[in-house]
């Protein structure tokens, strides 16, 4: 499918781009309220100054109001293994882990804000607030193919005018105990990385600079049993690491002028291809 129809200027282009790879990044200066500080995580930090980034980029500022969408993939949840330990330890008695002792003494054994802090829905709530998106929001998870799937309902919220912008990304915080020990299950090979990825979509008659194109998305779904076969997982196109649902946000933004053609076979069944020309 070739999404390119710009008789009228309606089209969709991508307006702006933001990246972001250090999980310790400090998102403080892109926070409209300090305090929320203390309920982030290292993916909601990701987030934020990579969606910040990319707005930025647009020539555009909080607050973006009602006539802005948030379409976010999120990756797989994070945990550390330093807050595992404390609350299965908190939780065992005589060798074997105890409801009794998990109600009464490991549930409070853990920071109270910790709950908050690994939500897969907290990136796009911080970003959310912090740019003051009033509009439509779409949040999925946890691998590539679904950046694919925000990235569509993003371009039909904007092609049935729902929005005026579209800020569409995707957010992976994968260096930490129980994503890791997740991929030495599945794909012990797997080169993960962090990193965080946001493009600003809007029409091309309304885009203050066009700062990369879509020219081809072909999005399908491949039937398979997941608990009697293994899906094979193949990503083209981008740098060596792989950021799952950042994959392709962050190539896009990282790179230089040129053609991107990203081709993707998930986990999950999904498939994509979309060939991208970035200014």
């Amino acid at each position: 499918m070739d999404p390119r129809s710009d008789a009228d200027g309606s089209d969709p282009v991508v307006s702006g781009l933001g990246h972001e790879e250090n999980a310790r990044c400090d998102a403080a200066p892109f926070l409209t309220t300090l305090k929320n500080r203390k309920y982030m995580g290292p993916q909601d930090d990701l987030a934020v100054v990579a969606a910040s980034k990319a707005v930025a980029s647009a020539g555009l500022a909080a607050p973006l109001g009602e006539r802005a969408g948030l379409y976010v993939a999120v990756g797989y949840i994070p945990f550390e293994e330093s807050d595992l330990k404390t609350l299965v330890d908190a939780s065992t008695e005589d060798g074997a882990f105890s409801m009794r002792r998990f109600s009464e003494r490991g549930f409070q054994s853990v920071h109270p804000f910790l709950t908050f802090r690994c939500l897969s829905n907290m990136p796009a709530f911080h970003v959310s607030v912090n740019l003051c998106i009033r509009g439509p929001y779409f949040v999925t998870y946890p691998g590539p193919g679904q950046f694919y799937l925000a990235l569509e309902e993003a371009r039909f919220a904007l092609a049935s005018d729902a929005i005026d912008v579209a800020l569409v990304g995707g957010v992976a915080y994968q260096k930490n105990f129980l994503v890791e020990h997740h991929f030495s299950r599945v794909d012990p090979e797997a080169k993960i990385a962090n990193g965080a990825g946001f493009l600003v979509l809007q029409r091309r008659a309304e885009a203050r600079e066009v700062r990369a194109e879509l020219i081809e998305l072909r999005v399908s779904y491949r039937p398979h049993q997941p608990f009697e076969e293994r899906s094979e997982f193949e990503e083209e196109g981008v740098p060596a690491g792989e950021r799952g649902a950042a994959s392709l946000p962050f190539a896009l933004s990282a790179m230089g002028a040129g053609t991107l053609l990203h081709r993707l076979r998930a986990r999950d069944g999904i498939e994509g291809q979309s060939t991208w020309v970035r200014r």
